[in-house]
C-alpha cells in the first residue's frame, strides 16, 4: 500500500506545472517516478510469489501439514488438552466459590 501510495506521489508531481517550468526539477521528479514505480513492481512480485502455493496461503500451509502429519496431530493434541484445562479450571473456580461442605469439598478434591 506504500509502494502505491508513492507511485501516486511521484504520478502527482509529474503533472505539477513547476516540472514545465524547472528542467532540473522534471529530471529529479522522473528519476523519483521511475524508482517509486521499480520498487512498486518489486513490491508486487513478492506479494504475488507468497501467494503462489495453491492460489491462496491456505495451500502453503496444507502442503505444510502433509510434510510433517505428526506435528499437525500435535497440534491438535495440544488444542484439545489446552480446552479440557480451561473446562476443568472454570469447574475448580465454581466449586471453590460455592460453601464448603462435604459434597463440594469431595468434587473440589477428584
Amino acid at each position: 500500500a506504500m509502494s502505491k501510495s508513492a507511485v501516486k506521489i511521484s504520478s502527482d508531481l509529474l503533472s505539477n506545472p513547476l516540472c514545465e517550468q524547472e528542467p532540473a526539477f522534471l529530471e529529479m521528479v522522473t528519476a523519483f517516478d521511475t524508482a517509486m514505480k521499480r520498487m512498486d513492481s518489486f513490491n508486487q512480485e513478492k506479494v504475488d510469489w507468497l501467494w503462489l502455493g495453491n492460489g491462496s496461503a491456505g495451500g502453503v500451509t496444507e502442503s505444510f501439514s502433509s510434510v510433517f502429519p505428526s506435528l499437525n496431530m500435535a497440534v491438535k493434541r495440544r488444542e484439545q488438552t489446552l480446552q479440557d484445562y480451561k473446562r476443568l479450571q472454570s469447574k475448580v473456580e465454581k466449586y471453590e466459590e460455592k460453601e464448603r461442605t462435604g459434597p463440594v469439598l469431595a468434587k473440589l478434591h477428584q
